[in-house]
């Protein structure tokens, strides 16, 4: 098991955020977080990547408990997280924010050769690789998020809304991008209002309502369940 998350409890001041959740994700898995706004979507990634810590509960990665660790030690240890909203460094170019994605590391010709392959995921950043990042279109700065987080070399990758406010042209485009990292042996949780896509694109699927997890089970399951189709697919 490359992720446990066991009975996590998370509160901001005095409002529990995230009330108990458990949650597994296998090597070279894909998982999806499903659920309304509030839901404790957030707050989980933001948990296991180490931006806020639990009040009650524990994660493990690879068997070690990482709850109480920094961010910035979870990347060492191999999670990496594309926030929402993206959260690019818009003054720095392309290159530079690619290049911030491996700060943790100290073998600079492996660097290279990630640079080298993240801009051939990515066309469009290779083309851009000198640009502002602020001058990029939505789209392209998601691209440049994913391929910083990338640049870590991951084996858990942490999505939150990465289809927020994209076209759909693009969002598909994201998708089969996420698809092949997935492929490529990195483990995927992705957390995404897009609920129809989501589980299209995952295998196992978790539905997070107001800090609970009130369903989970394969995702093609999920996906015919009679509340998950009324609640969150529109149908």
């Amino acid at each position: 098991m490359l992720l446990r998350v066991d009975d996590i409890h998370v509160h901001y001041g005095p409002v529990a955020a995230v009330k108990g959740i458990s949650l597994e994700v296998d090597e070279a898995d894909f998982v999806t977080l499903i659920g309304s706004n509030g839901a404790g979507k957030s707050t989980t990634l933001r948990t296991i990547s180490g931006l806020d810590h639990p009040s009650a509960g524990r994660i493990l990665f690879d068997g070690e408990p990482i709850e109480k660790l920094s961010a910035d030690r979870i990347v060492r240890l191999g999670i990496a997280q594309v926030p929402e909203g993206r959260r690019v460094f818009k003054d720095l170019s392309v290159t530079e924010n690619l290049r911030l994605g491996a700060f943790s590391r100290k073998d600079a010709d492996a660097v290279e050769r990630d640079l080298e392959q993240t801009f051939d995921r990515f066309p469009r950043l290779r083309e851009r690789s000198g640009q502002m990042a602020r001058t990029m279109s939505g789209g392209e700065q998601q691209m440049l998020a994913i391929g910083r987080a990338l640049m870590s070399r991951p084996r858990l990758l942490l999505l939150d809304e990465p289809s927020l406010g994209l076209a759909p042209v693009i969002v598909q485009e994201i998708a089969r991008i996420l698809t092949d990292i997935n492929r490529a042996g990195v483990a995927v949780v992705l957390v995404e209002q897009n609920a129809e896509l989501a589980l299209e694109l995952a295998r196992h699927g978790y539905v997070l309502e107001t800090g609970t997890i009130a369903l989970e089970g394969e995702a093609a399951t999920l996906m015919d369940n009679e509340h998950v189709r009324r609640a969150y697919l529109g149908i």
